[in-house]
């Protein structure tokens, strides 16, 4: 007696002796690779995420500042006055904004900077000369820079040590999700009257504060009353590490900078109107938006500071070929450069800041981060439209080139040591 032969069970035929439908992808499948860019982040960091997203559709005001004061009868040789007030407005920001965050709260540190921003930029708007827009830019520097310390502690007080880099990674992109927006809009709305930019600008900032006072939890972290000795920031004093980290990242940011406002400056000089710039602004958040969430999950495979290397010469040679560009598709080329280094780069710096920072200082050692950049754009503002002014654009695009490189250099030169350190 044989015995039968048991077959797996055949699917059904279709009408027609048409084969039977391959099996479609499953649901599941998407919502792993969802869950990979997204998943593991609790409530507080989507609240400043969404809060981001908010404000930086609206953020209009500085990017739009040198075709502002253009419409003022603000010459490019007075330009370097206001923008540099405004630099060093960012300096005292940082600084604030981290004590703050540190020994009062994160929630209240992101209220204040929120509600600070109008009122200074309603001064800038209402300035009647030159002096008095220097002044009321260093307010809107300051208040604009106030409340980014707060937000980097909550995504470090939330995110754990495998997943920082990558939630200072989406936060970077909600970031520039906001300023796809915000490049277009304000393009449209330039045309249409400056106070619009500035009532936008205001109308967002509010968006955010009224976001976190509702639903940030009011004492996210507990701050250690026990600090290092010396208190403020004399733990971020001694920490040498971390000094050399901030300034290489100096140089970084200081090329950067220059896609703010030289290189609207050479958009102008060169007949094209503030909608290039829009559009501009435009293509690097888009670039931003639909590359950053995929190139976190890449460039965890590989050391990061040998990435923030590549990324910085990315940066210095996409902004150093805006000395070739003459054209509203010359601009553009040399931002998908320029943008291709801001998305390798994006979260790096937050990220080693965090793993360097003790417990009970993590808002302070991000306003070293935020003081840093807050110098470098001091720096690039002061000294770069004046370069641009007087040694003519040939001379700053190249200074450009050399400063990427040598913070490329800076950061290779830091890698053995900051491997050493990664916080638990």
């Amino acid at each position: 007696m044989t015995t039968p032969v048991l077959q797996p069970p055949q699917p059904p035929s279709r009408p027609g002796g048409a084969p039977p439908e391959a099996p479609r992808a499953r649901p599941g499948r998407v919502r792993a690779a969802v869950a990979g860019h997204f998943g593991g982040l609790p409530g507080p960091f989507w609240v400043v995420f969404a809060g981001t997203v908010i404000n930086r559709v609206g953020t209009m005001v500085v990017p739009f500042l040198v075709f502002y004061l253009g419409s003022r009868g603000v010459t490019t040789g007075q330009t370097p006055y206001v923008l540099g007030a405004l630099g060093a407005g960012g300096l005292a920001g940082p600084v604030l904004g981290g004590w703050f965050a540190d020994r009062l709260g994160r929630r209240p540190a992101i209220l204040t900077g929120m509600v600070a921003t109008p009122v200074s930029q309603a001064l800038l708007f209402c300035s009647p000369g030159l002096a008095t827009l220097a002044v009321a830019a260093a307010l809107v520097g300051a208040a604009s820079s106030l409340h980014a310390p707060g937000v980097a502690a909550v995504i470090v007080d939330s995110a754990g040590p495998s997943r920082r880099q990558a939630a200072f990674g989406l936060y970077h992109w909600a970031i520039n999700l906001g300023a796809a927006t915000a490049g277009a809009l304000g393009g449209f709305l330039v045309d249409r009257g400056f106070w619009l930019l500035f009532a936008v600008d205001a109308v967002t900032c509010l968006g955010f504060a009224a976001v976190a006072a509702v639903a940030l939890p009011r004492d996210p972290v507990r701050p250690a009353k026990s600090a290092a000795p010396g208190g403020g920031y004399g733990v971020v004093l001694r920490d040498r590490l971390l000094l050399a980290f901030v300034t290489v990242s100096v140089a970084g940011e200081c090329v950067y900078a220059q896609t703010e406002f030289t290189v609207p400056m050479a958009i102008r000089d060169h007949g094209l109107p503030a909608s290039v710039y829009g559009l501009v602004a435009v293509v690097n958040a888009a670039l931003v938006v639909a590359l950053q969430p995929f190139a976190n999950t890449w460039v965890l495979r590989f050391d990061r500071m040998r990435v923030w290397a590549a990324a910085s010469v990315l940066v210095a040679a996409g902004v150093g070929l805006t000395g070739t560009a003459h054209t509203t598709g010359g601009f553009v080329a040399t931002v998908v450069v320029w943008s291709a280094g801001e998305v390798c780069a994006g979260g790096i710096a937050t990220s080693v800041v965090a793993d360097l920072a003790p417990d009970h200082a993590r808002a302070r050692y991000q306003a070293a981060l935020n003081w840093a950049r807050g110098a470098a754009r001091f720096l690039a503002l002061a000294f770069g439209p004046a370069l641009y002014a007087t040694g003519g654009p040939a001379a700053l695009w190249w200074t450009v080139v050399a400063v990427g490189l040598c913070g490329a250099l800076g950061a290779l030169l830091l890698r053995p040591a900051l491997r050493a350190v990664r916080r638990p």
